[in-house]
């Protein structure tokens, strides 16, 4: 996976940017409006949705990627984004930071592309403090229907590219164990779905 984002770390601006660029600014809006001022944000990448934040907020961010993070570093100081506390160099399913860090996580077209989206949930929930918030940005398989169709004939090519068509919000986390409060799609097309979790610690 590194390799892959090393490779795509120039142009991934350009090529996914726009697709994107609808359920970032959601997401970030739902994060803008939530209590309390730290915020992880996991895949954090080139840096896209960094300049989003409010001012006030206390922005740390991760990625496994040295070149897609030396990309928003860049950002950061050309655009004097003062509420980015920190980017580092760091696997979302281990991290270092200590329990109960943060008060809001969240996580944009990143769950589909770890090696195991349940142990990024649980490494999520674990570095948000008790009735924080867990937020996520993805894409997740539709139940049926055309786009069913079109997604299940996509999926040997989109794997090759790291993107999960049949990805489920199931292999994200247990709904029998964690209540999602709010489910949103976004555009184009509710391709993307934003997925708002109360912590629960």
């Amino acid at each position: 996976m590194r390799e892959a984002y090393k490779r795509w770390a120039g142009v991934y601006d350009v090529v996914f940017g726009g697709v994107s660029a609808f359920g970032r600014r959601r997401a970030v809006e739902a994060v803008n409006l939530l209590p309390g001022p730290r915020v992880l944000e996991v895949g954090v990448g080139t840096g896209l949705a960094l300049p989003l934040y409010r001012s006030g907020l206390e922005v740390v961010g991760v990625d496994l990627s040295r070149e897609m993070l030396l990309k928003a570093k860049e950002k950061v100081a050309e655009q004097k984004l003062t509420q980015v506390q920190g980017l580092l160099e760091m696997d979302a399913e281990n991290m270092a930071f200590a329990t109960g860090s943060f008060d809001i996580a969240v996580a944009m077209f990143t769950a589909s592309v770890v090696p195991d989206a349940k142990k990024l949930f649980a490494e999520m929930s674990r570095v948000v403090r008790p009735g924080g918030h867990l937020l996520f940005v993805n894409h997740f398989a539709a139940e049926g229907g055309f786009r069913w169709w079109v997604e299940r004939s996509m999926s040997p090519l989109a794997r090759i590219l790291g993107w999960h068509p049949d990805f489920k919000l199931e292999d994200l986390l247990d709904p029998a164990l964690t209540r999602v409060e709010s489910r949103e799609t976004c555009p184009p097309a509710g391709l993307f779905t934003l997925v708002k979790v109360r912590n629960g610690g």
